[in-house]
């Protein structure tokens, strides 16, 4: 029973980290590496996760600076940012990219906290789900006679406890996300 309860832990916590970064590459008015940084760039026709082929930085807080390793992916990481759904447009000078980070309207803002709310519910049910698939591993536990009605209905408070403890981190991060998302 404790395999599974550790098991259960293990898969909440990446559940919560996969919804941290989520979050994190959506668009506030403030520039952020890890907007792009997951971007897919073709390099050398493999799609390449942009961190990997170039180094992203925040000189000032609305302009991110993409060093690429290699100045031929130049052309590349430019067209990999306009197709992408950011609406962001690089400038170049054959060293550098630089990406302007503009400041967002109430509209946007009041629409990327409704796709922040999503993620966030996407990650609140993963864990739920965490949490079903223990509890039905529980009960075989118990049906193979593994384990008592008494370590059943404990083991279940203890899966609860923890579900609840990880939803609280993905809300606690919701509102973090959305009160920087409000700010102008």
């Amino acid at each position: 029973m404790s395999e599974i309860m550790k098991e259960a832990e293990r898969r909440m916590k990446k559940a919560v980290e996969v919804t941290s970064t989520d979050l994190a590459s959506i668009r506030t008015g403030r520039a952020n590496p890890a907007l792009i940084e997951r971007l897919s760039v073709n390099y050398y026709g493999s799609m390449t996760p942009l961190a990997h082929i170039a180094s992203i930085s925040t000189p000032e807080p609305r302009l991110l600076v993409i060093q690429p390793y290699d100045r031929n992916s130049i052309p590349e990481i430019e067209k990999a940012i306009t197709t992408s759904d950011l609406g962001l447009f690089p400038n170049n000078d054959g060293e550098v990219v630089r990406l302007p980070v503009p400041p967002l309207s109430e509209e946007r803002r009041k629409e990327l906290a409704r796709v922040v709310r999503a993620r966030a519910e996407e990650g609140r049910v993963a864990i739920r789900n965490v949490r079903r698939d223990v509890i039905e591993a529980l009960r075989r536990e118990e049906k193979k006679g593994e384990a008592t009605k008494d370590d059943l209905r404990r083991s279940m408070e203890e899966i609860q406890k923890l579900t609840d403890k990880h939803i609280e981190e993905i809300d606690e991060l919701t509102e973090k996300k959305i009160k920087e998302l409000m700010e102008i």
